[in-house]
């Protein structure tokens, strides 16, 4: 699914849910309670204000660089990814964790997914996009959807046995990553943007890498519409998630 703009912010709870005790620092002295910090990635099509103000800063500074500069690299980190967009970053996100050394020694302790990953789904992109671009006049708005169309069609059809030389794609390389802490897939199979079987088949995938997963459909919200349809459930599925996780 495309994205014209990836969006992320990065929640720091004003008051801990949970505490937990960490090793005791290089002074000696225990570094007290840990707040779980929460690194939300997004889609483009995300409207909500509050989250796509920090849109801005991925160009500015790298993501995880937020961190060192608030002063919470210590503190335990989750993922909370949204769509398709989000998790082309958090590919990215995941080979900085395992490539730079600099952020190697974060404690990432789990992600939730929600509404995605999708595997190459081109309608469901297209409405992504329409989405994304709904406001744009409406002339330019089909241009744009037709030429991306037409790039998808050539890239993945025609020349994608020249790509894989050089590049694998996010939802492959999502199956086979080395990332081993717990993962919790929120879908629905009324989602007409990712499908279903995608995120099924992911779920499998990273049951077989021996990854701690749990999957749960909402049946008949749309896409990333499922807090907005069950907002009781949603939440509490995710706070249950977050609190397992900080605990392990």
């Amino acid at each position: 699914m495309a994205s014209a703009e990836l969006d992320y912010t990065i929640e720091i709870p004003d008051q801990p849910c949970w505490s937990q005790k960490n090793s005791p620092s290089q002074s000696g002295k225990e570094a007290g309670t840990r707040q779980p910090v929460v690194i939300l990635l997004g889609w483009g099509g995300c409207l909500d204000k509050n989250l796509a103000k920090y849109s801005a800063i991925y160009h500015k500074r790298k993501l995880l660089e937020l961190l060192f500069d608030y002063e919470i690299e210590r503190e335990p980190l989750l993922f909370h990814v949204f769509s398709n967009a989000g998790v082309m970053l958090y590919r990215y996100v995941l080979e900085l964790l395992q490539t730079h050394r600099r952020f190697c020694h974060l404690r990432v302790v789990g992600a939730v997914f929600d509404s995605g990953p999708g595997d190459s789904n081109l309608v469901g992109a297209l409405r992504a996009l329409s989405t994304v671009l709904k406001h744009w006049p409406a002339l330019l708005r089909l241009l744009l959807l037709v030429a991306f169309a037409l790039v998808v069609v050539l890239a993945h059809y025609l020349l994608a046995p020249l790509t894989a030389l050089f590049h694998t794609h996010f939802y492959d390389q999502l199956q086979d990553a080395g990332s081993r802490w717990p993962e919790l897939y929120l879908y629905s199979r009324a989602d007409d943007v990712v499908l279903a079987r995608d995120v099924e088949r992911m779920v499998e995938a990273r049951l077989a890498q021996r990854v701690p997963v749990r999957s749960v459909d909402f049946v008949s919200s749309a896409h990333v519409s499922h807090l907005r349809d069950y907002p009781t459930y949603y939440t509490s599925l995710c706070v249950d998630f977050m609190h397992s996780c900080v605990q392990c």
